[in-house]
């Protein structure tokens, strides 16, 4: 068993999760990215929709952005596609489609904060239970270090449509206000709320 296979019913029954839907549960300011990304998602946007593959969407539109989230918050470190194994009794192993740690150690994971899916077949639901099951991973992985990271996010994304969830304790909270690839700044500012908001202190 890994990540993707776990189901919204697995994750309740293994783990105890409670599962929240709300609306804004980031609180969060504008955030411009800088002009070499405005051109790159201007350019290279449109090639990955025509192109239509899941690689595509990840190397033309995914990968630029979180480049240019490590570029503004450089004590972070970027993962892409890293195997995550946890623990293979509980199923929570496989690799991880981008993982974010709040530590500059680029070698290896040493904080994960955010986990992000890319949503396959363009299926933002079908994602969620993948990336609850890799946040769920990740605060064991934390509780084990003992680094004191109490909230872990999560991102489930098209590309286009981005879709944010919290894990605290065994509560897990989907936001239903999906965000979009063309209100950018907007994307920005979650995505580095969840990093300048963390408090190893009180999550």
């Amino acid at each position: 068993m890994e990540y993707s296979d776990f189901t919204i019913d697995k994750l309740k029954t293994e783990f105890n999760l409670t599962i929240i839907e709300q609306n804004d549960i980031i609180k969060s300011e504008l955030v411009t990215p800088s002009s070499w990304l405005d051109e790159t998602l201007r350019r290279f946007t449109p090639l990955a929709g025509v192109i239509n593959t899941e690689k595509a969407r990840s190397e033309f539109i995914i990968a630029p952005i979180l480049g240019e989230l490590k570029e503004m918050h450089p004590d972070i470190s970027l993962f892409s596609g890293t195997e995550f194994n946890v623990d293979f009794a509980k199923g929570l192993n496989g690799h991880c489609d981008f993982l974010i740690s709040k530590s500059a150690e680029q070698l290896s994971i040493e904080a994960p904060v955010v986990l992000l899916v890319e949503a396959k077949k363009e299926n933002l639901n079908k994602a969620t239970p993948q990336c609850l099951a890799e946040m769920v991973a990740a605060q064991i992985f934390n509780q084990r270090k003992g680094n004191g990271i109490k909230s872990i996010f999560g991102v489930v994304t098209t590309g286009s449509v981005w879709r944010f969830l919290k894990l605290e304790n065994n509560v897990a909270i989907v936001d239903l206000k999906e965000v979009y690839l063309s209100s950018v700044d907007k994307l920005f500012g979650l995505l580095s709320a969840t990093l300048k908001n963390y408090d190893s202190n009180d999550g």
